[in-house]
């Protein structure tokens, strides 16, 4: 006799209070779901961001600053195959900041006239090229913006407006990174 069924007079076996049955179906049936949700991803074009590949193997980037500094670091995580250099009369690109600015501006306002809510703008304007002037990434804009919500504790949020612009410098190198890997190589002219 199972411990789990009980035995009755018209040969029907009554399971016990708590066993499950089917348990080998369940698992089944859950192995069949994350098999389709796989499926699923993978159709969608979903994969994990991996190593970027650049079509140049060195790179300059001549800005020493803290853009600069992340920027340098996530290009050498980036991609072993590129590698940075100094001069930039040796690099196959040189990646140029044109501009950087932050910029604090008042969203709302209470009943009081006090600010309310502030809108953080972060922009950066960039360029790739060739040391011959010749552009892989033509000047690039991008900007980021975050709402903050004021108070009268100025210290509290004088570290979280900090906190927000470096969040969205490193969100402004990742897109910088991306524009790398799809940047069109240059084209020498003894080549045309």
């Amino acid at each position: 006799m199972s411990g789990s069924a009980i035995p009755t007079h018209a040969g029907v076996q009554v399971r016990a209070p708590g066993t499950r049955r089917g348990g080998k179906r369940a698992r089944r049936a859950l192995l069949v779901a994350l098999a389709c949700a796989t499926l699923a991803l993978t159709a969608c074009g979903f994969k994990l961001r991996g190593q970027q590949t650049f079509p140049f193997d060195t790179i300059s980037v001549p800005l020493n600053s803290p853009l600069g500094f992340e920027l340098k670091r996530n290009i050498a995580a980036a991609n072993e195959q590129t590698k940075l250099v100094a001069n930039a009369a040796d690099a196959d690109a040189v990646l140029s900041i044109i501009g950087e600015a932050q910029e604090k501006v008042i969203l709302s306002l209470n009943t009081q006239g006090r600010v309310r809510e502030y809108q953080l703008r972060y922009r950066v304007v960039f360029r790739v090229s060739s040391p011959k002037g010749v552009d892989l990434v033509p000047p690039t804009s991008l900007l980021l913006t975050r709402d903050i919500t004021f108070n009268d504790q100025v210290l509290a949020k004088e570290t979280e407006e900090a906190q927000l612009f470096r969040e969205m410098r490193s969100d402004v190198v990742q897109q910088i990174i991306r524009r790398l890997a799809a940047a069109t190589p240059a084209v020498d002219d003894e080549e045309q």
